[in-house]
């Protein structure tokens, strides 16, 4: 299970183009509203969300992905169930997933120390010990990260290949005309 987690002001394309990638990839996905079901995207788009924070469960989880966007990635790392899932999937060497401003929250917990990572312009600083790179997506162990809304596809690619693997990934993306 991929839980993707909303939150007031989350950056549309960057929650729901991964939704929809992996989900293209037959992987199991949940968007998780934070505080209810019902969540405002940055672009006002409201989205209903699969289930909301409070039932979310540990059971067969294999990866969190943290959308980001303004003010979504600060409600993101104020979320006590969000906080305690990125702890869960860091402890148990389980995906964690943060593209444009949200790395910084992996970064504020220092999970990024000594690792590589990407994120939107003007977030490096919040890398506490990580090294930023310009790479549209980046890989490093189990943290993936991404740079902003226009590489959630890329992201979402990324994803999957680590999930179900790289054959399912590729013909993802031919059937879906990217690059």
């Amino acid at each position: 299970m991929v839980y993707v987690f909303l939150a007031e002001g989350f950056e549309e394309i960057e929650a729901l183009a991964v939704v929809d990638v992996l989900r293209r990839c037959n992987v199991e996905v949940n968007t998780v509203g934070v505080g209810g079901k019902q969540i405002v995207g940055s672009h006002g788009i409201t989205v209903t969300a699969d289930i909301a924070d409070t039932d979310v469960k540990k059971d067969n989880l294999e990866a969190v992905v943290l959308p980001g966007g303004m003010p979504g990635t600060l409600n993101l790392e104020k979320s006590k169930v969000v906080q305690e899932y990125i702890d869960y999937a860091a402890q148990n060497d389980l995906f964690v997933c943060a593209i444009c401003a949200a790395p910084s929250i992996l970064g504020h917990k220092n999970l990024l120390e000594g690792k590589k990572a990407t994120c939107y312009p003007g977030f490096e600083k919040d890398l506490y010990g990580a090294k930023a790179v310009k790479d549209a997506t980046f890989q490093d162990g189990r943290f993936i990260t991404g740079k902003g809304p226009g590489a959630a596809v890329e992201f979402g690619l990324l994803i999957a290949a680590n999930l179900c693997g790289t054959e399912i990934s590729e013909n993802t993306r031919k059937s879906m005309q990217c690059r």
